[in-house]
């Protein structure tokens, strides 16, 4: 049960005076919690934090304010000049002077008589707002506040300036935001008294209370210490799910998994190239983790085209060698279909037998297939989330591996290990995740690197080139194909949308049909698996030699003698995608390339970003690069997947608390496992504050 003490921040934005369905709809666009399944609520205004301050004790005097500053004035007003009779584009202007000069105060469509009260002649005035000068002349368009001397009080010297969307106004915001505020109870305190005494950390209402009202704008910064405070609560909330989560899962005790190794070797001899020193020394202390009665929880970390499949491969191996069954999931068909086609000749070589299972495979055909893993005749299974229904049975699941282990959410890591009698669990991404963010979506599992590229691999030489030499580029193609080459054409979008001007798939492919005719395919993924696969098909085996594609090919498409990618619009990927998607050349012995084609002019980190490929192939050091440049809520495409994208905590700002989050979590949960004690209960009251309450369900199930 949630503590009452919270009830009040639970409460739906609509029932603050002033937020009605329509104000609550544009407030949810603007919050940072993850609303996918619930309406916002008043604890997520208290953690919409302000991202600026406007600092009114800036106050020159007009002649001193500089063009374009926000500044405050203290003025007396001299006379009104209303637009003449009847022509609405003249303004109306307040002129006021200060001993440095005058000032004109600019209203369009103005209320006389509002303005008449609120700015009587004579009457001394303080304002507030941009300044602008036009040919030597100062200006005030609209000021942000107006009030007379005697009732300069009510003006707040700094004032917090908040994310918007169309239509909200900041002032409407900001009075929610002061209704829910004032809802804050004194919380229990969580925190470790050392680490708050180190950190000197506010009590967490103070550290709101100083945010939203801050009395100077280092208030503000992710660097204070009540911005600390919240970011290390909301760290410690998530390592204390993780571990929880973690613990659950060790709890249902593993077995160790030995076999003879006469699979292992005729696998070994089977493969057509040595193994890599970091293959082999992520085998080794995979087989040291399945040997143990504990399970395994390991993350395989390999950059593009590192062989991370082969070792998968090895791994289900081991489980079959033990007795069991093995199953790999990946996140999409095409990838689920591209693994079964990489490793099923060579498992069929050792006599494994192997099948595919996603939402495809429909009638007879699947029936042998659901039966042949519930008795056990099909020793390794690759597919999709389909393997989590409830219709999939195996005799006996010893190992899952999951690739792409981002795309998957906790949940549905939980449900694939309901599958078996607790089975060792491997997860593969090709994304190089940087040890921050391991540590904020993992928690603490063992990581494997495969820092190596096969044996043969070329490196692959990286261009940027601007839109207007787009025809030079398709001569360029053209030789290319003529040669035999093959090519990927990236495009951001399916089909042309008017908002934004990108060229799209379907667009880009009837522009380059008459150049290229027949040799030229096309994949997106509003297609068909079916038509997918043709397509995907007549590529890989030569009959299209320039496929047109989205980023639906980004994760492991594996076509060998593709040799050039080109990316249209590369400045709108993020770095993690343009390195995904230069991965899908340079996989076999030819030098490949990797066209980057940007439209001018270039914003800093787009540039940033394009030079960072320019430079490296190392995806530790892009993740890192992308991690500076991003943030972590991007890098991992949290917001909808399960992995947290932080409400207030910025990785960039404070990594360094993470590390002491996750003792402090390890240390607090050796203690006291269940969470009985004083601090205990308090932590209680913080998972459910940041949304960790599926960690309390846990703890009551277990």
């Amino acid at each position: 049960m949630r503590p009452s003490l919270l009830d009040p921040l639970f409460v739906p934005i609509t029932s603050l005076a002033g937020v009605g369905p329509k104000i609550a709809d544009l407030i949810a666009k603007i919050v940072p919690a993850d609303l996918s399944d619930r309406p916002a609520r008043a604890a997520d205004l208290v953690f919409t934090l302000p991202n600026s301050v406007i600092d009114r004790r800036n106050r020159p005097g007009i002649a001193l304010a500089p063009s374009g500053a926000i500044v405050t004035l203290e003025v007396t007003v001299d006379r009104h000049m209303p637009p003449p009779r009847g022509n609405k584009s003249v303004p109306y202007r307040v002129y006021a002077f200060d001993e440095t000069g005058e000032i004109a105060l600019t209203f369009f469509h103005a209320n006389a008589s509002w303005l008449e009260r609120a700015l009587p002649v004579g009457e001394e005035v303080i304002v507030s707002g941009r300044m602008e000068w036009f040919n030597g002349r100062p200006s005030m368009v609209h000021p942000d506040h107006i009030a007379r001397k005697a009732e300069a009080g009510s003006l707040p010297l700094v004032e917090p300036v908040y994310p918007l969307t169309a239509g909200l106004s900041p002032k409407v915001l900001r009075r929610a935001i002061g209704q829910a505020l004032e809802r804050v109870p004194e919380m229990p305190e969580w925190q470790d008294a050392d680490v708050m005494r180190r950190q000197t950390f506010p009590a967490m209402r103070d550290a709101l209370q100083r945010i939203h009202n801050p009395a100077d704008p280092l208030d503000v910064s992710p660097d204070s210490a009540a911005w600390r405070r919240l970011a290390y609560d909301e760290f410690l909330a998530g390592q204390i799910s993780l571990a929880l989560v973690r613990a659950t899962v060790r709890k249902l005790s593993g077995r160790p998994l030995t076999g003879d190794g006469k699979l292992i070797a005729a696998l070994k001899k089977a493969l057509p190239y040595e193994l890599t020193r970091s293959q082999t020394e992520a085998l080794t202390e995979i087989d040291a983790d399945l040997q143990k009665p504990e399970r395994m929880l390991r993350l395989l970390q390999g950059d593009v085209g590192s062989g991370k499949t082969v070792v998968a491969l090895l791994s289900m191996a081991r489980a079959v060698e033990a007795g069991g069954q093995a199953a790999l999931m990946a996140p999409t068909e095409i990838l689920a279909r591209q693994h079964f086609a990489s490793i099923s000749p060579l498992a069929e070589k050792v006599g494994l037998r192997i099948a595919v299972l996603t939402g495809r495979e429909k009638g007879r055909e699947r029936a042998d297939i659901l039966a042949g893993l519930e008795n056990g005749e099909i020793n390794l299974v690759v597919g999709t989330h389909a393997l989590f229904q409830e219709t999939v049975q195996f005799r006996d699941l010893a190992l899952a591996v999951i690739d792409e282990q981002h795309r998957f959410g906790v949940h549905q890591r939980l449900a694939m290990t309901a599958k078996g009698d607790a089975p060792d669990m491997l997860v593969m991404t090709a994304t190089p995740i940087p040890r921050t963010l391991v540590l904020t979506a993992f928690g603490d599992m063992d990581v494997s690197r495969l820092t190596e590229k096969p044996a043969g691999r070329q490196p692959i030489r990286t261009v940027t080139l601007p839109f207007d030499r787009l025809n030079e580029l398709v001569g360029r193609m053209r030789d290319a194909v003529a040669e035999g080459q093959k090519v990927y054409w990236i495009c951001p979008l399916v089909e042309e949308s008017e908002e934004v001007e990108l060229m799209s798939a379907e667009e880009r492919f009837s522009s380059l049909k008459p150049v290229f005719g027949d040799r030229i395919g096309l994949v997106h993924g509003r297609m068909k698996g079916a038509e997918k696969d043709e397509a995907m098909r007549a590529f890989k085996e030569g009959e299209t030699r320039i496929l047109i594609a989205t980023t639906v090919i980004e994760v492991g498409v594996d076509v060998p003698d593709a040799t050039i990618i080109v990316i249209e619009h590369a400045e709108r990927f993020g770095l993690a995608q343009l390195h995904q998607l230069r991965g899908r050349v340079g996989r076999g012995s030819k030098a490949s390339t990797c066209v980057l084609l940007y439209k001018d002019p270039l914003g800093e980190t787009a540039k940033r970003r394009l030079s960072v490929m320019r430079e490296t192939e190392d995806g530790f050091r892009i993740a890192e690069e992308d991690l500076k440049l991003r943030g972590e809520g991007e890098l991992l495409g949290t917001r909808q997947s399960g992995t947290p994208g932080f409400q207030v905590a910025r990785i960039e700002a404070h990594a360094d608390l993470l590390e002491i989050a996750r003792d402090d979590a390890r240390l607090l949960l050796t203690r006291d496992p269940e969470l009985k004690t004083e601090r205990g209960q308090a932590v209680r009251t913080l998972l459910y504050l940041f949304g960790r309450d599926e960690a309390v369900r846990l703890l009551r199930a277990g």
